[in-house]
């Protein structure tokens, strides 16, 4: 099959979408088909099948850019259109399946309205604005013939198919390497943006000053956090992905405080390199983080917060074994599936999917 994947975030950026999207089109072409991706132009070298669509710096959220126009014209023949956000490179990807009346899937990948409140620094006008617009995506999405999405937190009054985007596990895990074999080492890796309130991790760094702490990560709160961090932290730019694994394995903990993932790519991933993750009580984390690959706590809750890091650095637990299910292999297995018949294979319905792909309990630490 010709696949078109039409996203609003890739390269050089770096983010879950980002990478998901690039190991989804690796896995697609070791089974024979070609996939075409869509993208907003930047500083990055196009390589075969990507096709950038010109686009101006984002003034409100750096590091994103807004693309501007692309003739459908100039795309290629595809047999199946697949969108990756509600912004105008999915708009056109919308546009073109809709033109040569092709299948039309979209994943959800950000609830974009978390953003908002750190675009417009205020957050009465970001609460009005978020109210406008999830309608307006909520109508988009209903346009689809499939919207899938990693878990039950889609907060679009649509229906959908529950399918984990999925990690590489054959790539992610543990790794003999050990970057910190002298130090008890709890770490965090992602966006340093308002939603992912990485300033929970450095008060309760401060709490728990025994111990070490790596924060790796780039975005707007980056300044803010190197003010604020504590002396047993350490801030890092991103690291390349070959660097990961050692990453990961290398941590006694992975902890998280964020309210604004839909999946948490990077939990998952540590989990897979046999790290146990501290997250928040919230979704997706109350369907993903669970006793057998780690300990939630009340949002907020720096006691809680410092106790539940304190379990996991005590406790014992299969982590890689309790995400096997979110393998990447059997999210190809359901995508190629919907992309020729709109509907996962028999044995995979939606309602069997979440049961299985939830670690949730009704437990916090």
């Amino acid at each position: 099959m010709r696949i078109g994947f039409f996203t609003d975030s890739y390269f050089p950026g770096i983010d879950g979408v980002t990478y998901t999207i690039d190991l989804w089109r690796a896995e697609l072409e070791s089974r024979g088909h070609e996939v075409f991706v869509v993208y907003p132009d930047g500083d990055y070298e196009p390589g075969p099948r990507e096709l950038p669509v010109r686009s101006l710096p984002n003034p409100f959220y750096p590091g994103y850019r807004v693309p501007t126009l692309r003739r459908p014209s100039s795309l290629p023949d595809l047999d199946v259109v697949h969108c990756h956000g509600p912004a105008p490179v999915g708009l056109l990807g919308r546009y073109y399946a809709h033109a040569n009346d092709l299948p039309a899937i979209y994943t959800h990948h950000t609830p974009i309205e978390e953003y908002f409140e750190q675009s417009v620094g205020r957050e009465a006008i970001a609460g009005a604005l978020s109210r406008l617009y999830v309608p307006l995506e909520t109508a988009l999405l209903a346009s689809f013939d499939v919207v899938t999405a990693s878990t039950a937190r889609i907060d679009r009054d649509v229906e959908h198919v529950p399918l984990p985007v999925g990690i590489d596990t054959d790539f992610f895990e543990p790794t003999a390497t050990d970057w910190y074999p002298e130090a008890t080492v709890i770490g965090y890796s992602g966006r340093l943006s308002l939603e992912k309130h990485v300033e929970h991790v450095l008060q309760v760094a401060e709490r728990l000053d025994e111990y070490q702490f790596v924060v790796v990560g780039e975005g707007p709160r980056r300044d803010q956090l190197e003010r604020e961090a504590p002396a047993n932290v350490e801030l890092r730019d991103f690291l390349p992905r070959e660097d990961l694994p050692t990453f990961y394995s290398s941590l006694d903990a992975f902890v998280t405080a964020s309210t604004g993932d839909t999946l948490g790519l990077s939990t998952l991933e540590a989990n897979a390199c046999g790290t146990p993750v501290v997250a928040a009580d919230v979704p997706p984390f109350d369907q993903t983080i669970g006793p057998e690959n780690g300990a939630r706590y009340a949002h907020g809750d720096l006691e809680a917060m410092a106790d539940a890091i304190e379990s996991c650095l005590t406790t014992d637990r299969d982590t890689r074994a309790a995400v096997e299910a979110y393998d990447v292999t059997h999210t190809l297995e359901s995508l190629e599936s919907l992309y020729r018949h709109g509907r996962l294979p028999a044995d995979e319905r939606a309602s069997e999917a979440e049961d299985d792909w939830s670690l949730s309990d009704d437990t916090v630490e």
